[in-house]
Formats: structure tokens, sequence, C-alpha cells
């Protein structure tokens, strides 16, 4: 089971236009169906704030709402974990005195409690506070897209 970030989906439809490439979109949608990939409330919510730039993720995400549910009991629970290191508290931002959590910690904590494979475009930079890095810290596979299609073994 993977659990996508925002900025995976986007690549995946910014690179891999549906209408291009219908054999990748038959399997995406067979494995999203399937239960196999996930996501959370929180990314919807920041395709949606970016929909202009990413319209074909977004309106997808619209279609497959069930795929983006909120975090429930344990899975909270694991974001708190994470935020208990206080190196990894620098992913909460900070704006006009309110604290914003982006959906990291809330895609991580899916990722854990369910046994899944994080999927995200970031880098692990050394001693960062991003998702590779958090990821690590809590034996959790993250892969990037090309990553998560070699290990379902897909090619087009």
């Amino acid at each position: 089971m993977y659990v996508f970030d925002t900025n995976s989906f986007s690549k995946l439809f910014g690179c891999y236009p549906i209408d291009s490439f219908p054999s990748l979109w038959r399997r995406f949608d067979s494995l999203s169906s399937s239960g196999g990939i996930l996501s959370t409330r929180e990314v919807l919510i920041e395709l949606e704030a970016g929909k202009r730039r990413t319209e074909n993720a977004y309106n997808w995400a619209k279609e497959n709402r069930e795929l983006f549910t909120p975090l429930i009991g344990d899975e909270a629970a694991a974001v708190a974990d994470i935020f208990r290191v206080e190196h990894f508290q620098q992913i909460m931002r900070r704006k006009e005195g309110v604290v914003n959590t982006s959906a990291d910690p809330f895609i991580i904590a899916r990722a854990s409690f369910r046994g899944g494979t994080v999927v995200t475009e970031e880098s692990k930079p050394p001693h960062g506070a991003r998702i590779p890095n958090i990821c690590e810290r809590f034996n959790i596979p993250c892969v990037k897209l090309n990553g998560f299609m070699q290990r379902e073994n897909w090619t087009f």
C-alpha cells in the first residue's frame, strides 16, 4: 500500500497525462480502487489550494475522495509521535501567530499505521526535517514516483 504526497500527485498528472499514458492510468486506477493507493484529507486540501497548477490532479482527487480521508485514532497518535522529536517540529509553519501543519506528518502517520510506503518527490537533506528524513527515523519505506513504479514492476 502506498500513501501519496501532494507533490507526487502533481508530478504524476503533470508528467504523465491521462490521454498520453493510458496503460499507466489503467494500472494506477486499478491499484487505487483496490486500496493500494491512499492519501489524506490534508493532501486533498493542498491540491485544492494549488488547483491552478494541479487542476488535473485536483479533479482526479475530487472524483476519488474516498482515498483522501482524515486520520483516525492510532494514525493521529502517530502524528504526535513525529512531533515529539523536537527537530521534526520544523515542519509546522507559523504565520501571523497561527501554527499550520502541512500534509507531511499526516501522510507519514497513515503509512506508519497501515504498514505502507510513502510516495513523495522530496529529497532527504542531511539532518533535515523532510518526509524522507522522518520516514527514515521511524523506519517507514519512502520512495519517489519512479521508485513506486519500479516497485510495481511497471514498464511502458
